[in-house]
């Protein structure tokens, strides 16, 4: 195991660093499984709310955008994007809505024939409509496509992978292993650190969760090899080590995380979602939502919230009601599928 900075902070039999101290989470135990909000979903991926407070869900390896009401019930086919290969950790991945109160347009990440990409969909307030690419090229392969999408107000976050080449993650002209920033129409976002490219952050493995602090600052979480997975805060033109390092390490040229958890197999942390003070983590083999308590720029010690055996987590989001809506991944080809499987769980807080 690499040295780690900071001394670790042992939970049970998992171990975890922590860049700064601040409290460990408050209220992990208040956080319950209140609802079930949709069954029989097919590995699916990514969530986005819209304005109404009911949600579109991507699916990996169908291509199906599917829509799940506000209070529940049965999810209704709004479209299948078009040129989706899915293939190993391919297909069908994040979708995002932009903010606002009619929303014309939502963006989705695939994996093609050739390519990850992006495109941007016309949505007219019920189903998916024409679609434009407006960032292609990102390397694809079996493993680490990435995926994650997260729309601000006139920008657009997109984790990538290092897609099973690490060095890759390292060149600052690939789009694998790293961060992107665009505009909504795919240009480099003004202000990126070369105002020519695309890529916000470098250096990573595998980045499968991104979202938003209250004061708009953008974390991170990435996959382990074998040390440590990240929660990363994104500083931009910040270089977050892989394949130099894994988890935190005494080097100027690098970033550190801001938590680790180590082994891996613990977390494997998908998607993330910010509330309040809080980031909560979707774990995949670790099986667990993590609670991290996020102060400013620190984070502390994650606490595994009490919901019960509820399979491989894939992604977590924050709704419009105050209620996080968790999905699983349990038919993704390594979970062990319930009657059920896949769902979709609003988590509320007592």
């Amino acid at each position: 195991m690499r040295r780690i900075g900071l001394a670790a902070l042992t939970l049970g039999v998992v171990g975890m660093a922590v860049a700064s101290v601040v409290p460990a989470a408050v209220g992990a135990e208040r956080l319950s499984v209140t609802q079930t909000l949709a069954t029989g979903l097919t590995s699916p991926w990514g969530l986005a709310f819209l304005p109404d407070g009911s949600a579109l869900v991507s699916e990996r390896d169908t291509g199906l955008v599917k829509r799940i009401p506000r209070e529940g019930g049965r999810a209704t086919v709004v479209g299948k994007v078009p040129g989706v290969r899915p293939s190993g950790e391919g297909g069908l991945l994040g979708i995002a809505v932009p903010p606002g109160p009619d929303p014309k347009a939502v963006f989705a990440y695939y994996t093609a024939a050739r390519d990850n990409r992006v495109v941007r969909i016309d949505w007219d307030g019920t189903r998916l409509g024409r679609q434009q690419a407006i960032v292609t090229g990102i390397p694809k392969n079996t493993y680490h496509n990435g995926g994650r999408l997260l729309a601000t107000r006139d920008a657009l976050y997109i984790g990538t992978g290092d897609a099973g080449e690490p060095e890759r993650s390292q060149d600052p002209r690939d789009l694998a292993g790293k961060v992107l920033r665009v505009t909504q129409d795919g240009r480099p976002y003004p202000g990126n650190p070369d105002p020519s490219s695309p890529v916000f952050t470098l250096g990573h493995r595998n980045v499968q969760g991104l979202d938003a602090d209250r004061a708009g600052r953008v974390w991170a979480t990435e996959f382990g090899e074998r040390t440590a997975d990240e929660l990363n805060l994104l500083t931009p033109g910040g270089n977050y080590g892989w394949p130099r390092y894994e988890g935190r390490e005494q080097d100027s040229r690098y970033v550190n995380p801001k938590v680790t958890w180590s082994p891996t197999s613990t977390a494997s942390p998908s998607g993330m979602a910010i509330r309040g003070d809080s980031a909560y983590v979707a774990s995949l083999r670790g099986e667990a939502l993590w609670q991290v308590p996020v102060i400013g720029t620190r984070a502390g010690t994650p606490e595994r919230a009490p919901l019960g055996d509820l399979g491989r987590l894939r992604t977590v989001s924050a709704a419009p009601d105050g209620s996080l809506w968790l999905i699983t991944s349990n038919t993704d080809g390594r979970g062990s599928p319930g009657p059920e499987d896949d769902r979709v769980l609003r988590l509320t807080f007592r």
